[in-house]
């Protein structure tokens, strides 16, 4: 969701390349939880083109941020990039780390917690990504 939000809101600034990855392969080449779409759909975003990947050494190369969405694949993502042995790269947080509020620390797994479970995560992530992008553009 939170590739879909951003993809969305950088709309037309070149400068700018977004893309989301998971740290494990368990749905690699799957589109998005289709209540997932819904959700973004139900606020004019559609990311049902979407479709997942793992990431790779080269998104630490490529990258300047990489946002993880909850401290075991912040744990992940910090293991594969020492595993890789690259120095400097991307900087790696959690995104709920650009929260004013910092309500929560990970964003809630929204897979059992019906349809509402989707709309608090897409809540959380459009005022992060909001941020995000405000840090972005300064």
């Amino acid at each position: 969701m939170a590739h879909g939000l951003m993809r969305h809101k950088v709309a037309g600034l070149d400068n700018i390349h977004n893309d989301s990855a998971g740290t494990s392969s368990w749905h690699e080449s799957e589109p998005p939880d289709p209540r997932a779409i819904k959700t973004l759909k139900d606020f004019g975003i559609d990311i049902s083109d979407l479709r997942s990947r793992p990431v790779i050494e080269d998104d630490f190369k490529r990258f300047d941020i990489i946002y993880a969405m909850d401290e075991s694949n912040l744990e992940n993502l910090l293991k594969m990039k020492s595993k890789y042995q690259i120095e400097g790269g991307a900087q790696i947080k959690l995104i709920l780390s650009e929260l004013d509020s910092h309500e929560l620390t990970s964003v809630p797994d929204p897979y059992f917690g019906g349809d509402q479970g989707f709309y608090l995560v897409h809540d959380l992530l459009d005022r992060t990504t909001d941020n995000i992008l405000q840090s972005i553009l300064k």
